[in-house]
């Protein structure tokens, strides 16, 4: 680049898709779509030439490791050095640039994955700074935006968790076992929100969780729960883990409750203490964010289809929803 367009103002790193971009590639990454990747930004007037130029001039291999090769449903190898503006880049993860600032709605349409996939992978130079902005406008939701979507995490919990025990004492302990592994799934969600990190796809999804502070002490009681051969125990081993979460929240000054489950009703079950989410709640300030509906949260919170996850468009539409107005 600097041979054939010296003073030209370029970013590198590796961004985008990838167990790499993670840190998480291992062996087994090696079987398909592997080899040297790049992410190059320069000017959106100057993508087409370098890109160009790079498919004249790049090797088929570099210090043994392929450079061109063809990516699964292709026949055709090519470099995978992956030439694109800044604002491009993010538009084509987000479905807009947050340099340009970033809606109620903008945030709500942001997955983790597609986050970590502007802001996970090393960046090895940026002379304009701009990558840099784009990875620090994206590096956590605003305050009010935050608290929604904790609040809708434990309505989620809230909803589902005296179903577990229920269906285990009419005899349907598969559907218990089912209900558990749903509650499981939000509380590790609700961790990494916690903890302000973005939740990767599901691959990666327990691979990242174990890497977060509260880790050792949830996991252990999420274990207990989804080990577990009756409702009481599973229901022990979620309420645990909820006492933690609710203990780690307390701490960072978010809500000031100090035991996070109750009883439900009269029944030999119980919920999260309802007091959590209305502190959440009550503390938002932005009257947007004081209007969104209740409980229905980020667009991860919504829904898990992949095909909505990994496209910007359908992630926005799902989000798009006119806001309650009671």
């Amino acid at each position: 680049m600097a041979e054939r367009f010296p003073g030209l103002l370029l970013a590198a790193g590796r961004l985008g898709s990838g167990s790499d971009v993670l840190g998480l590639d291992d062996a087994v990454s090696r079987d398909h779509d592997w080899g040297l990747r790049l992410s190059l930004f320069v000017p959106a007037d100057a993508v087409e030439e370098v890109d160009r130029e790079l498919e004249q001039r790049l090797p088929d291999a570099f210090r043994g490791l392929p450079v061109r090769f063809a990516f699964t449903g292709a026949t055709e190898s090519q470099h995978h050095v992956e030439v694109s503006s800044v604002g491009e880049f993010a538009d084509a993860r987000l479905g807009f640039d947050p340099r340009e600032g970033m809606s109620v709605t903008d945030w709500l349409s942001v997955s983790g994955q597609a986050a970590l996939e502007l802001t996970a992978g090393p960046v090895f130079v940026d002379a304009t700074g701009e990558l840099s902005a784009v990875r620090g406008a994206l590096r956590w939701y605003p305050d009010d935006v935050w608290r929604y979507v904790l609040a809708c995490d434990w309505i989620r919990i809230e909803q589902e968790l005296p179903l577990m025990g229920r269906a285990a004492d009419v005899g349907d302990d598969l559907g218990s076992r089912v209900i558990a592994a749903r509650l499981a799934q939000t509380i590790m969600h609700l961790a990494f929100l916690l903890e302000r990190r973005w939740p990767p796809y599901a691959k990666w999804f327990g691979s990242l969780f174990r890497t977060l502070a509260c880790a050792d002490e949830v996991q252990s009681s999420l274990h207990g729960a989804l080990r577990a051969g009756n409702g009481a125990d599973r229901q022990r081993g979620i309420a645990a883990a909820l006492e933690e979460l609710n203990r780690h929240q307390t701490e960072i000054g978010l809500s000031d409750v100090h035991q996070a489950t109750v009883p439900f009703w009269d029944r030999p079950y119980v919920h999260p203490h309802p007091a959590i989410v209305a502190q959440l709640l009550d503390a938002v300030v932005e009257e947007e964010v004081r209007r969104l509906p209740r409980g229905r949260g980020s667009v991860e919170q919504r829904t898990d289809n992949v095909d909505v996850l990994v496209d910007a468009g359908a992630r926005r539409a799902a989000v798009a929803l006119k806001p309650c107005t009671e």
